[in-house]
C-alpha cells in the first residue's frame, strides 16, 4: 500500500462550508478505525505519519496498516486499543472542510462525549453489527438529544463480520428508528465496514441491498448549523461581547483615538449596519453604526464571523454583555431550569454554589433544586419521561436542576437558541468545569415562557 503524501488541511476562517462532527459508540465498535479510514480515503495523512503507523502495525505482528493508530495518539490508548480522550482532527475534501472529534466509548468517559458533541453539527454513532443497540448506544443518543445535535448518523459497523447480511442490519435500523422517534432525533443509518472501507467513503458492491449514501456523502452534504442559520436568516441576531476596543495611544489620529468597538463572534443571525440593538442585561437601546473586521468594514456580518461593532450612542457595554436585535431581543433571567451533564468526579449537591459561564459572561449562582436524573434504561422513555427522582448528580449523570443567579443573564431556550441557550458550571474554588448545561422550560409557576424574568 502506498503512503499518502497529502497534508491535512486546517480549517480556514474564510471557508464557508465547514462541518463540525463527532464520533461516539461503545467500546470496540471501531470508532478510531472509522476515523482512520476517513483520513486515509480522503488523502489526509502525512507520509511520515503513515510510515510510523505502518511500522507500529508491523511491530505488533499485523499486516498493512492499523487505521485506528492514526487517531489513538496517547500511549495508553495504543496499548489498550481504546480511545480515552477526545482526539481532534482536521481534514478536507473538495466539497467541504471538517473538524472531527473522536470521542471515547467507555461509560466513565461519557463526559468526553458531551464535550466533543457540544459544538457538533453532526454525530456519527457506531453500532457493532453483531451486538446491536447497547446501553451505551442509548446513552450517546440521549446526549445527542440533550445537546440538540442537528444530524445523527448511525454507522452499523463490522458488517463484514456478518457476511454483509441485510437482516441483522434491518433489525438494528428499526431499533434505532424507534429510539430516534422517542428522542426526536433526525437519524440516518448506514451499513459500513471501517476495516474494509465499505460505504465509508466509497459505495460497496458487497451491500447491493443498500442504496443510500456513504458516510462521507452525508458529511459532505448535510447542512451545518451556521449554514442553516444563514439560510433561515430569522429569529434575530446575537453577539456576545468578548472585548471592548478602546485605543489609548496618544500618537493615533483623532479619528482612531475616539474609536470604541465591541468585539466578539456573531453567534446567531445576520447583523446589518443600521440595525436597532438591545444591550443585555441592561436593556439599553441604540443602533449599529458600523461593522469592522481586520480586512475592513462590512455592511453585514453573518453567524460565525468575528467582528467589532460600533454603536451610534455612548452606552455602557462591557465584556459579558449580549448585543441582540431589537426585534427579537434576548430576555435576561435570574432563575432557570436546565438539563445538565455532570462532568466532575465529586457529586452535585443541593444548595451548592457555582459559577455560571454563559458565553463571555461569568456570574455566581446557586443550585436551588435537583428535579431528577435521566435513566436511559427505562423502556420506551423520552428524554423528559425518563427523568427519575434524585437529590444529587454523580459523574456522567444527566439531570434537571434549577439555578438562582446573582446577576441576570440573557440565557435563552436551548431548543430555539443553541448557542445562547448553553452554559457551563464552574467550581468557584479551583476553576474546574463541573457541568455542561442547556436551558429549558422552568418548573411550573416560575414565570413567563418558562423563565422567571427580573
Amino acid at each position: 500500500m502506498t503512503a499518502i503524501a497529502s497534508a491535512p488541511v486546517a480549517p480556514d476562517s474564510r471557508q464557508t462550508s465547514l462541518l463540525r462532527f463527532a464520533t461516539a459508540g461503545s467500546v470496540d465498535d471501531g470508532k478510531s478505525t472509522l476515523v482512520g479510514r476517513l483520513l486515509h480515503d480522503t488523502k489526509s495523512i502525512l507520509a511520515d505519519a503513515y510510515a510510523a503507523v505502518e511500522r507500529v502495525t508491523r511491530e505488533r505482528g499485523g499486516a498493512g496498516i492499523d487505521l485506528a493508530l492514526l487517531t489513538d495518539g496517547l500511549r495508553a490508548e495504543r496499548e489498550q486499543g481504546i480511545t480515552i480522550d477526545v482526539a481532534y482532527r482536521y481534514f478536507s475534501t473538495p466539497q467541504r472542510t471538517f473538524i472531527l472529534a473522536d470521542c471515547p466509548g467507555h461509560v466513565q468517559y461519557t463526559r468526553n462525549t458531551v464535550t466533543g458533541a457540544s459544538t457538533a453539527d453532526a454525530l456519527v454513532v457506531l453500532v457493532d453489527a453483531r451486538h446491536g443497540v447497547l446501553e451505551q448506544t442509548r446513552r450517546h443518543l440521549a446526549v445527542a438529544a440533550l445537546l440538540r445535535v442537528p444530524h445523527v448518523i448511525v454507522a452499523v459497523n463490522k458488517i463484514d463480520l456478518i457476511d454483509y447480511a441485510q437482516q441483522p442490519f434491518a433489525a438494528i435500523e428499526a431499533d434505532v428508528a424507534e429510539h430516534a422517534r422517542r428522542l426526536a432525533l433526525s437519524i440516518i443509518t448506514v451499513p459500513v465496514s471501517a476495516l474494509e472501507g465499505d460505504n465509508v467513503a466509497v459505495r460497496s458492491e458487497r451491500t447491493p441491498w443498500y442504496s443510500g449514501p456513504t458516510v462521507l456523502d452525508l458529511l459532505e452534504t448535510l447542512p451545518s448549523v451556521d449554514e442553516a442559520e444563514r439560510a433561515a436568516a430569522a429569529g434575530g441576531w446575537r453577539l456576545p461581547v468578548q472585548y471592548v476596543l478602546r485605543p489609548q495611544d496618544a500618537a493615533l489620529t483623532p479619528e482612531h483615538r475616539e474609536y470604541r468597538g465591541y468585539a466578539g463572534q456573531v453567534s446567531q443571525g445576520v447583523i446589518h449596519v443600521g440595525d436597532d440593538v438591545v444591550v443585555q442585561p441592561s436593556g439599553r437601546r441604540t443602533m449599529v453604526a458600523g461593522i469592522d473586521t481586520a480586512d475592513g468594514p462590512l455592511a453585514e456580518a453573518k453567524s460565525g464571523q468575528s467582528i467589532a461593532i460600533r454603536l451610534a450612542d455612548e452606552v455602557d457595554v462591557a465584556r459579558g454583555d449580549l448585543l441582540s436585535s431589537a426585534s427579537d431581543a434576548a430576555i435576561p433571567v435570574k432563575h432557570l431550569d436546565a438539563h445538565v451533564a455532570w462532568l466532575a468526579d465529586r457529586p452535585l449537591r443541593l444548595r451548592e454554589r457555582v459559577l455560571v459561564q454563559h458565553g463571555t459572561a461569568l456570574v455566581q449562582g446557586m443550585v436551588t433544586g435537583i428535579s431528577g436524573v435521566l435513566d436511559i434504561t427505562l423502556p420506551g422513555g423520552t428524554l423528559d419521561s425518563s427523568i427519575v427522582p434524585g437529590d444529587s448528580l454523580a459523574l456522567n449523570d444527566i439531570g434537571v436542576v434549577t439555578l438562582l443567579l446573582a446577576q441576570p443573564l440573557a440565557i435563552e431556550d436551548y431548543g430555539s437558541h443553541r448557542r445562547t441557550g448553553a452554559f457551563v458550571l464552574v467550581d468557584p474554588q479551583d476553576g474546574a468545569t463541573l457541568a455542561a448545561g442547556t436551558a429549558r422550560a422552568a418548573a411550573p409557576g416560575t414565570g413567563q415562557d418558562g423563565y422567571l424574568s427580573i
